[in-house]
Order: structure tokens, then C-alpha cells, then sequence
């Protein structure tokens, strides 16, 4: 990683942040100073923009900002039209909307009140609605209809609108009287008689509901139609205005001096030739570019500010990042641990669920995963690579098992054409299940399993003493249970084991002799590093407490190194312990009639149980004896992941 620090041209800026922002690989320096809230004029526009095409139905969650450029003042004047125009259709669709609501309301009260033999002139007390039938000078029918406006609903019951029928809810009829009052209108006699509501006031209000429906479905289709032939311009309004906000919300982490902005990030050392050169081109070499090697950092020489970290893996190893990410971030400069946790992962996962056709079944979720185009699977896609290597893996344990969706007896003829290579032609190149006379080769796998145990652990240790190497810290290179004194100690007990069981021989004095040294460093690990360090005082909270601690890191060294040891049993007994559930899947299969009755349904459930559940619990264990077992050894310290900051059609 460097430091790039660049001196833009206030002219400039706006083309500087959008490439920066578009290649995703420059990632802000901190800056001490809080933003300042400043006036984004591109984000007004942005939300009032996206409204506008949330009503008028256009698509927007899948958009990208690729081919979007830096709005111009005749886009924001384009933007701010189109707002005002839907404002206008929205506006009158709720207009609309509400007249049709009272029109509803009006007839479905007068129409209630028709059905009731009661004299019309009755109305004002059995009904929350107030009429007023009568007679207007048709001039007066306009500055009525609007004077009143949401507060009554008029409607005309000859072609000149001489004859009105006036409505309203009961607490506004004082308001409908007075203006009523104002047009100087007279109300029509209706028989004292007259039972329920005369027809002419019903079919009035039925035609002023089916008018202000009929309006409502122009409006639609003029909505449609204006969605249809703008949809491109308001996208790409959308696209322009997303990246304008953007960019203006990003230049509050630049230093700005009169004329110039000032602005410092961290890229990749082998991106920072290709972006000195693209950005020389844009400005027309109207810009100033300083880079500075992480040890020129006075705040990372002093440890206030740690290195990003950038792994530029290819897409098998990136699918694996995660696992480690979300363990800790490895400290800039140190070993990246990804392609071991990759091979790692699927070795063990392989080792515990053995089975090609099961592991074909995983690899091609993998393969599904990697080609799906739906948006959900796609945020799967970048662990595709996991499941394909584990169903690689499985499916090469499965050959070795000879175990095909349970079946124990279709791979037979394969596993003797192997086996007859190097001697008598056997069943299984790998026999795992517990029966007589073959006890002792389990107890061989489970011994294998150990030995990657050790492989493991092992590997730890040193990637953790070659990380200090780097960081130039010679005491944790020298002592510690995961130093050079650990790593002999973990080393010289096991290959003394091993030498016991193999020979029948006993320890000797030196075996006795080595083992004590190292306990030793072990036990005054923590005044040496101090010394080492030119620490004083090399006891720094006395005497008591030194033996104390040196009592507790011995007792840590043993019981980490036992504990870490014997955890990877767990291996061979899942493996066993998914022998022994296939062949229970096997003979239950057997048992109901075979595949061509209904153990083909038996055993298509017993495979996707194992399948599921076992592939699931297996995936936890492997991922667990990585965390436990081999990060513990070397993430004594996380860094920060390089985190450059990008455009995307979203709020910031």
C-alpha cells in the first residue's frame, strides 16, 4: 500500500472524485476535523427525483453508476421540470381522489335515504348528510363549485347548471348555506309527501361519480404515457443526480485552500501508477501527485494509524476472504493467511463428509451459485468457489470410501480395479466403518487425522514467527508458546512420543533435559521480553506476580498444545460418525425393498438429511477448528481491511 496525496484544481475536483469514486480503489485517509453539513443540491434533486419514479412505476433497485457522469446546470433545470411536472399529476390524482371519495360518499348517503318511507323533508335528522336542491343563475355555477372547493360537492342537474343539487357533511353545511347565500340561491320545493330522494338527485350523483372515474383513467393512462417516453431521461437524471450528491458528499473529507483542494488516500502500490497516469490525463496535467511508502507515515511509525489491507486474491481464494475477515483482519505486512485457510478448509471438510454423490449434489450448488442471474442467489455468488471445493473434495473422500449417495457397493468394482495395482484387490481403498478386522486401520486414519492436527498447529506457530520477523519484534520471534521456544517445545514432545511408541524405548535424561529449558523460557517468558526490549523494571509488578504468571503460561502451554492436539480426534469422528449414517441410510434402503420400491424414497430423504444437516454441522467444525486451532496461534493483533469508497445509486 502508499499513501497518495493529491492537489486538484477547484475546476477539477468534480471529474477527480467521480473517477476516484468509480475505480474503486482509493480509500480516504482519516481526517481529524469534523464534516462540515453543507448544502448538497444534487441529493434535493436525487430524493425528490425518486419519488417521482417510485410514482410513476419505473424500475430503479438493479441501477449502477458506471455510465453515469457529474450533472450539468441544464440536467438539474431538466431534473426540476420533470419534478414539477409530476408534482402537477400528483397533485390532481389526490384532487381527484378526493372528490370521488365525497361523490361516493354523497350517494351512497342519499341513496341509503332513498330506501327509507319517510318524507324527504325528514332528511336534515336521519342522515349525517346535508342537501340543498335548487336553483342558481347558471353564471354563478363556476365561482360556486370553486368557492366551496373539498368543503360540499355540487353538481349540476340540468345542462346549464341552473339546477344544482349541493352536498355536504353535516358539520359543514353553515359553510354551504353562506355560500349558497352568496349566489343568491333558491331552494326547489319538494312535496311535503315526497317518500325517500327523488331520482333526478340519484342519477345526478351516479354520473358525477363515473365523470370523476373516468377522469381519474385519463389521468392514469397520461401518467403511463409520460412514464413511457421519459423513462430513460428520468433514469438517467437519476444515475447523474445519485453521483453529484455523491461526489459533493465525498469532497467534505478534502482540504480546501482558495483556488485548490487538497486530498490523501490510501491504493494499492500496484494501482498507483495506473491512477497517477489516468488522472494527469483527465486534468490535462493540472494536478499534483506525492506518494509516500508506508514507513515515511508519521502517524503509522508511531502506531496511531494501521495500514489498510488489500489482498488481491483470483476468484477461488477471494471466495474464502470471509472466512477469515470475519475472524480478524491480518496486520498490513504480515502473511496473508487466505489460500492456506482455502486448501485447509477443503482438505478437512473432504476428510469428514466423503461421499461422490453427495459432494457432486455441493459442487453443483456451487456451479448454480456462480451462474445465477437472481439478485438473492447473486449475493451468494461470491462463495461459489466454497461450495464446488467442497464438493470436489467430498467427492474425492467418496471415491477413496467408496460411498455414492450412501450406496456402499456401486463403487466396489473401482476401489479393486485401484486397490489391485498395489497388491490384493480390496472392496474400499478406505474402509472407515467399525467392524472386525478393521479396527486397527481406523485407528491408523484416526492417527492420520492427528498428524494434520500437528501439520496445522505447527503451521500456526511459524506463520506467526515469521509475522514477527516482519514486524521486527525479536522478543515474540523468540519466546512464547507461539514463538521459536514454543514451537521446539510442541516439536521435540511430539517427535519424543512418537520415537517412545515406535522403539518401546523410554525417555532419556536429554529428552528430560530439552524439555525443561524450554519450560523454563517459557516460565520467565515475559521478564525476558522485557529485557529484550530494554524494558525496566524487568519485574514490573513484582516478584509474587512474576511466578504467578510464570506458573500460568506453563499451565497454558500444556493444556493449549493438548487441547489443540487432540481437538482434530474430531476429524476422524465425523468422518466415522458420516460412514455410519450413510450405512444406516443404506440398509434402512434395503430393508423397505430396495431402489426400485420404496427405498428410492427413503433413501432420497436420508440423502438430503445428510446432505443438509451433516454438510452444515461439518462446515461449522472445520470452520471452528481453523478459528481455535490455527488462527489462535498468529491473530494476536487484526489490522483494518482496505475499504476504498465507491459510487452506487444509494444514500450515503
Amino acid at each position: 500500500m502508499k499513501l497518495l496525496e493529491l492537489v486538484i484544481l477547484k475546476d477539477d475536483v468534480n471529474t477527480v472524485m467521480e473517477y476516484l469514486g468509480k475505480s474503486g480503489a482509493f480509500q480516504m485517509y482519516k481526517k481529524d476535523s469534523e464534516e462540515a453539513q453543507v448544502a448538497n443540491p444534487c441529493k434535493d434533486i436525487f430524493d425528490h427525483l425518486r419519488v417521482c419514479a417510485l410514482y410513476l412505476g419505473l424500475k430503479t433497485d438493479a441501477l449502477t453508476l458506471d455510465d453515469a457522469s457529474f450533472p450539468s446546470k441544464e440536467d438539474s433545470d431538466e431534473a426540476n421540470k420533470i419534478i414539477h411536472e409530476v408534482d402537477e399529476m400528483q397533485h390532481s390524482k389526490a384532487e381527484l381522489d378526493l372528490v370521488l371519495e365525497k361523490a361516493e360518499a354523497a350517494y351512497n348517503e342519499a341513496n341509503a335515504f332513498s330506501r327509507l318511507k319517510m318524507p324527504y323533508n325528514e332528511v336534515d335528522s336521519l342522515t349525517f348528510l346535508t342537501i340543498r336542491i335548487g336553483r342558481i343563475s347558471p353564471s354563478s355555477f363556476e365561482s360556486l363549485n370553486f368557492s366551496v372547493g373539498n368543503r360540499a360537492l355540487i353538481i349540476p342537474l340540468n345542462e346549464d347548471g341552473s339546477k344544482i343539487v349541493a352536498a355536504s357533511s353535516k358539520k359543514g353545511r353553515f359553510a354551504l348555506d353562506t355560500e349558497l347565500k352568496k349566489v343568491d340561491f333558491v331552494p326547489m320545493e319538494i312535496p311535503k309527501d315526497f317518500k325517500g330522494m327523488p331520482n333526478d338527485i340519484l342519477e345526478a350523483l351516479t354520473n358525477n361519480i363515473k365523470e370523476q372515474r373516468r377522469k381519474i383513467e385519463e389521468l392514469k393512462e397520461k401518467t403511463r404515457i409520460y412514464a413511457s417516453s421519459n423513462e430513460k431521461t428520468i433514469i438517467d437524471l437519476l444515475k447523474k443526480m445519485s453521483l453529484g450528491y455523491q461526489v459533493v458528499h465525498a469532497r467534505f473529507n478534502l482540504d480546501e485552500a482558495q483556488e485548490v483542494y487538497r486530498l490523501r488516500g490510501w491504493v494499492a502500490s500496484s494501482d498507483v501508477e495506473i491512477i497517477a497516469k489516468d488522472l494527469n490525463v483527465l486534468t490535462e496535467g493540472r494536478i499534483a501527485i506525492q506518494t509516500y511508502e508506508t514507513d515515511e507515515i508519521p502517524d503509522v511509525k508511531n502506531g496511531i494509524e494501521k495500514v489498510p489491507v488489500n489482498y488481491k486474491h483470483n476468484r477461488i481464494v477471494k471466495s474464502f476472504e470471509r472466512m477469515v475477515f470475519s475472524y480478524g483482519i491480518p496486520l498490513y505486512g504480515t502473511i496473508d493467511p487466505t489460500p492456506i485457510v482455502a486448501v485447509l478448509f477443503t482438505l478437512l471438510f473432504g476428510i469428514m463428509f466423503g461421499d461422490l454423490g453427495q459432494g457432486m449434489v455441493i459442487f453443483f450448488v456451487g456451479v448454480f451459485l456462480y451462474f445465477s442471474k437472481t439478485q438473492f442467489i447473486k449475493d451468494w455468488k461470491k462463495f461459489s468457489f466454497v461450495f464446488m471445493g467442497m464438493g470436489i473434495s467430498s467427492m474425492i473422500m467418496g471415491l477413496l470410501t467408496g460411498e455414492f449417495f450412501t450406496n456402499h457397493t456401486l463403487l466396489i468394482p473401482f476401489s479393486r480395479a485401484v486397490t489391485g495395482f498395489f497388491g490384493k484387490p480390496q472392496d474400499h481403498i478406505l474402509h472407515l466403518m467399525p467392524e472386525s478386522g478393521a479396527v486397527l486401520k481406523l485407528m491408523y486414519f484416526f492417527g492420520f487425522t492427528m498428524f494434520i492436527g500437528f501439520i496445522i498447529n505447527s503451521l500456526g506457530i511459524i506463520i506467526n514467527i515469521i509475522n514477527n520477523i516482519k514486524l521486527k519484534r525479536a522478543e515474540k520471534v523468540l519466546l512464547g508458546k507461539t514463538g521459536l521456544v514454543g514451537l521446539a517445545f510442541f516439536w521435540y514432545v511430539v517427535f519424543m512420543l512418537s520415537r517412545i511408541a515406535i522403539t518401546k524405548r523410554g525417555a532419556s535424561i536429554f529428552d528430560s533435559i530439552f524439555i525443561a529449558t524450554t519450560i523454563l523460557l517459557i516460565f520467565f517468558g515475559e521478564p525476558l521480553e522485557r529485557i529484550i526490549k530494554k524494558e525496566t523494571p524487568v519485574l514490573e509488578n513484582g516478584v509474587f506476580a512474576g511466578v504467578i504468571q510464570g506458573f500460568v503460561e506453563i499451565l497454558e502451554l500444556l493444556s493449549t498444545f493438548i487441547s489443540n492436539s487432540v481437538s482434530f480426534l474430531r476429524v476422524g469422528a465425523f468422518a466415522l460418525s458420516h460412514a455410519v449414517l450413510s450405512f444406516i441410510v443404506f440398509k434402512l434402503t434395503d430393508l423397505v425393498g430396495g431402489y426400485l420400491s420404496m427405498g428410492l424414497l427413503v433413501s432420497i430423504i436420508g440423502n438430503a438429511i445428510i446432505i443438509v444437516l451433516e454438510s452444515l454441522i461439518v462446515s461449522i467444525q472445520v470452520i471452528r477448528l481453523q478459528y481455535y486451532e490455527f488462527f489462535s496461534k498468529f491473530f494476536t493483533e487484526t489490522g483494518v481491511e482496505f475499504k476504498p469508497f465507491k459510487f452506487e445509486y444509494k444514500s450515503v
